[in-house]
């Protein structure tokens, strides 16, 4: 059902409102951004609060004047809600299943395994049914093109309702149909996996998920007597029977004040591994009649995975939305940037994934562009801050050759080993100039009861501020629109939690899940004092050299601002603190919505000077997480045997200058050669209504249009280019404000931060969000060079304060072929199916801002060459790893605690990550044959001089002297 209409005509879904009249509902075909106007000023939600209370509005409400303040004590509870005792959840993995076996024909009736049906308008399925259903294989069987042939689940109630006639059968997929949202690269990428998951209202955990759980419930940590083993009253392991709730003391949610995916907790994770292309199918199991809410929220969703290298089709375009009865499938090929023009065949051991035994599957691409902590979260166009917050969210790790999710067992193990080239450490390669193919992982803080995805030490953090009314529910004030903020800090959806930690090294994945709060954490013990930690991975992209904090270059030396959508690995080692609590804390204070207004001094914070009660200080800022360390062993008093990384080892100017991932910064041929294009975040030109614009090119202030093509780059001009750089300056319109802005689709280079070099979070990394504002950490302009490749079509950037978004800090901008000349029509949905609209086009789309072009300075230090154009060949594959006779003495020098070993090895520790000794090796060497610690590597040492010296070029000499390697998985 899909056609193409001049735009001038605009009989668009937003018109065809339908309705009905019901004893209790007014139902409308299509959410528009008023009807919450209607529907909260219906329902009551208008705050009444002490104008005393003026000064910090929050919990947002209108005027200036907060609404109450979530209650912490609410009659019918066992007690009240006090901070860290209650204990916080970790994540619950979806799961995949392998993709069946595609059958013949899949079209017609609905399949006899459909979306469980629901009794009235403002119903959702029967929590049970809903289980057992997306248990099911998955059918019908996903298609290239939008499945669009069979009816909507839900179409004769949809009927009853008013919202289709008696002819109309709507669609089973709400993806909009025909070429332009088919699948791009369809059979290329073929789903190798599957997982399926219903969008719907709060119930009690049946324990869907449990089977799926790569640990189940049997490993580490996980299995039984571990700190994160669970199992419900009966003693059966796993999320049965848990309820969604705050905390232990609050009362359980409604079902139509949260909506998760599944409508459970905890909250989801999805594990993905590069080269395992995957279909995620999302239904759309929330209420027919929109009003059915509580007041906020809506019931059409899109998806988009956050930061994911996706065709446009499955990005979650904030206009291509689906409806109550239908699904989405989104199709994530799980490959590198760089796939068509970078390792081509898949020959650098650098670029891979676990084989789920200890060895690659190698991919193309740019190792440089591998990816490790993304989210994927409702994109709803102007409503993405309440579904988001109502619970649209769940987290995504992707697991590479570098970042596999697991720690060595033991000293073999890390030393590497050519039957397990996975395992193998990177800290144990004594010559990082020239890397060993069995030296790959980085080895974090995970575990190693499993192949891979180990999360016994390795946890993701979703840290939101909520509020919610005197029963205890989740509230939002949909009116306004400089920015939601709670006055209840959570993470992982639990009150101010308290997290059992092991006396060793972890990994935290923290995103900051909040509509409009901005964080800026610290880390302290009992005492208040300052625990060092460090940074190595920003917006998903692990970096190149590991930042320790505390710092002299960010107050306070917490971690730098961190804006809404943005994520940071950390790593902290909790080793020789057994019995000690630690805390999260944030300093970074809100008076409104708008932004950040100050950093706190942490002492003022931890003393009690500042009183964070929300009349004289903002509640959202102090401890809001607790962890509590405990040692190994039965009784939790042992030494942690710890053969992780030690960041310390990858620090900036580390003796062998080792590196996680190195940036590939543009050539300073690409740089002077790039287009320039320039958006200034502000409110000029906005409305009262919609105050927020997007300047681009010097254009005037623009509030989002979904037919408007604000910017579009081009694909590379041959099918293997690497994609043309562009350069993005985005900037502060003034007023105050303070703006994460979110670029879809690629990850970007900060060439400046307020005109200056950027600090070394963001040096010696890539980003996706990149924040402007009045503070210290943001500064009014950042300068970033990004490139495209690999996938077309419509992708958005706009500010990640939802709030802003939503009212209307978003625009549109297109990634088209060469020698295209027409815009990508718009899709419009509706309950009978999608159509499309003309497209319009700024008259700067093509060309961008040539004056910014003119006036800009090429940073320095910039390469005349790509160091991956060299390498047309791998560096080769040494022999195979000599093994120690297990009798034999090992000696290490590993940054862990005292490590228990048979009597067969003695172990001695000290300071830094382990390095392995033996007879037949230098001190500092790893375990590896003396071909490779020789041969190859007095080669690598000399290769520059041999080939001037020869008379050759560095490339012609590296295609004459290396072999390809041997492939291992």
């Amino acid at each position: 059902m899909n056609k193409t209409i001049n735009s001038g005509t605009k009989d668009s879904a937003e018109q065809k409102i339908r309705f009905v009249t019901d004893s209790t509902q007014t139902l409308s075909s299509k959410p528009i951004s008023t009807l919450p106007l209607v529907i909260a000023a219906l329902c009551g939600y208008i705050a009444v609060v002490d104008p005393a209370h003026a000064k910090f509005n929050i919990p947002t409400g209108n005027a200036d004047i907060p609404s109450p303040p979530s209650p912490l004590c609410i009659s019918g509870q066992p007690g009240c809600a006090t901070a860290f005792s209650s204990k916080m959840l970790m994540f619950e993995e979806f799961g995949n299943q392998e993709m069946p076996s595609q059958p013949s024909d899949n079209s017609g009736s609905l399949p006899a395994a459909s979306l469980p049906g629901v009794a009235d308008c403002q119903s959702m399925p029967n929590g049970q049914e809903l289980d057992d259903f997306l248990s099911k294989p998955i059918t019908p069987f996903p298609t290239r093109a939008a499945n669009d042939t069979l009816p909507n689940a839900w179409v004769n109630k949809v009927k009853d309702c008013g919202l289709l006639s008696a002819t109309d059968t709507g669609v089973l997929e709400g993806r909009p149909g025909g070429e332009q949202f088919a699948h791009q690269r369809w059979e290329e990428f073929f789903p190798k996996v599957y997982f399926q998951s219903a969008m719907t209202g709060a119930r009690v955990n049946n324990g869907l998920r449990n089977k799926y759980q790569l640990h189940h419930y049997n490993t580490g940590e996980f299995g039984p007597g571990g700190l994160y083993y669970v199992e419900d009253e009966n003693g059966q392991p796993g999320t049965n029977g848990i309820k969604i709730r705050m905390h232990g003391n609050l009362p359980v949610q409604n079902s139509n004040s949260v909506w998760t995916f599944d409508g459970t907790l905890p909250p989801k994770l999805y594990m993905a591994r590069y080269g395992q292309s995957t279909i995620f199918r999302h239904y759309n199991a929330l209420p027919i009649d929109v009003s059915a809410n509580n007041g906020f929220g809506t019931h059409t969703i899109t998806t988009h995975e956050h930061n994911g290298h996706d065709g446009a089709e499955n990005d979650g375009y904030a206009h291509a939305y689906f409806y109550p009865g239908q699904f989405y499938d989104y199709h994530w090929p799980m490959i590198l940037a760089g796939h068509d023009s970078i390792n081509k065949d898949a020959t650098h051991f650098r670029t891979g994934a676990p084989d789920g035994n200890g060895g690659i599957n190698y991919v193309p691409g740019d190792w440089r562009e591998t990816m490790s902590t993304h989210w994927f979260h409702d994109h709803m166009l102007d409503f993405t801050a309440q579904n988001v917050y109502k619970g649209n969210a769940a987290m995504m790790n992707y697991y590479s050759a570098l970042d596999r999710g697991r720690e060595p067992k033991d000293i073999h193990e890390a030393n590497g080993d050519h039957t397990k080239p996975g395992y193998g450490c990177n800290y144990a390669d004594p010559d990082p100039t020239h890397p060993s193919p069995y030296n790959v992982n980085l080895c974090f803080p995970s575990g190693s009861g499993l192949d891979w995805g180990n999360r016994d030490y390795d946890v993701n953090l979703v840290v939101a501020d909520k509020a919610w009314d005197n029963n205890g529910q989740l509230k939002f004030n949909v009116f306004n629109t400089d920015g939601f903020l709670g006055d209840r800090i959570t993470v992982n959806w639990v009150y101010k939690p308290y997290l059992d930690v092991r006396a060793r090294r972890y990994r935290f994945r923290i995103l900051n899940g909040s509509v409009s709060r901005y964080y800026k954490i610290a880390i302290v013990d009992e005492a208040g004092n300052k625990v060092p930690y460090h940074m190595i991975a920003n917006d998903g992209n692990i970096m190149q050299y590991a930042v320790p904090f505390p710092n002299a270059e960010t107050a306070e030396g917490a971690l730098p601002e961190q804006g809404i959508a943005e994520r940071y690995d950390i790593i902290v080692d909790f080793k020789d603190m057994i019995g000690r609590k630690l805390y999260f804390v944030n300093l970074l204070e809100h008076v409104n919505g708008k932004g950040p207004e100050r950093v706190i001094p942490l002492a003022n914070v931890l003393n009690g000077s500042y009183v964070a009660d929300g009349i004289n200080g903002d509640p959202g800022v102090g401890k809001f997480l607790e962890l509590r360390v405990k040692g190994c062993g039965q009784d939790g008093t042992d030494t942690c045997t710890d053969l992780s990384m030690n960041p310390a080892d990858y620090v900036e100017g580390n003796p062998l200058n080792r590196q996680m991932i190195p940036v590939n910064r543009p050539t300073n041929a690409e740089i002077q050669a790039a287009t320039h294009r320039t958006f200034v975040f502000g409110k000029s030109d906005g409305t009262d209504a919609q105050p927020w614009t997007i300047k681009t090119d010097g254009s005037i202030g623009l509030t989002m249009d979904p037919h408007r093509v604000s910017a579009a780059p081009t694909l590379p001009d041959a099918p293997d280019g690497k994609g043309k750089v562009e350069i993005w300056h985005i900037k502060l319109g003034g007023g105050g404000w303070s703006h994460p802005v979110h670029v879809h689709f690629e990850e970007g280079q900060i060439l400046y931060r307020g005109g200056k070099t950027p600090p070394p979070w963001e040096k010696f990394g890539r980003k996706d969000v990149y924040r402007v504002g009045p503070l210290v950490d943001s500064t009014d302009s950042v300068d970033m060079a990004i490139r495209f490749r690999e996938f077309g079509g419509t992708y958005v950037e706009h500010c990640h304060n939802t709030q802003h978004e939503d009212k209307a800090m978003l625009l549109r901008w297109d990634v088209e072929h060469p020698g295209q000349t027409i815009a990508l029509a718009t899709p419009q949905a509706g309950w009978d199916g999608v159509f499309y609209e003309a497209s319009t086009t700024l008259p700067t789309y093509k060309t961008g801002d040539v004056k910014a072009a003119q006036s800009f300075i090429t940073p320095a230090g910039l390469s005349d060459v790509d160091i991956l154009d060299l390498y047309t060949t791998p560096i080769p594959t040494p022999d195979p790893v000599i093994v120690n006779d297990p009798s034999q003495s090992v000696t290490t020098t590993p940054t862990v605690p005292d490590v228990k070993k048979s009597s067969s090895e003695s172990i001695t520790v000290s300071a830094g990550s382990p390095s392995i000794n033996n007879k037949a090796h230098k001190p500092g060497h790893s375990n590896l044959s003396s071909q490779h610690n020789a041969q190859p590597r007095k080669k690598a040492k000399n290769i520059k001089a041999l080939a001037k010296g020869n008379g050759q070029s560095m490339k012609h000499y590296l295609q004459k002297h290396r072999v390809q390697p041997t492939h291992h998985g």
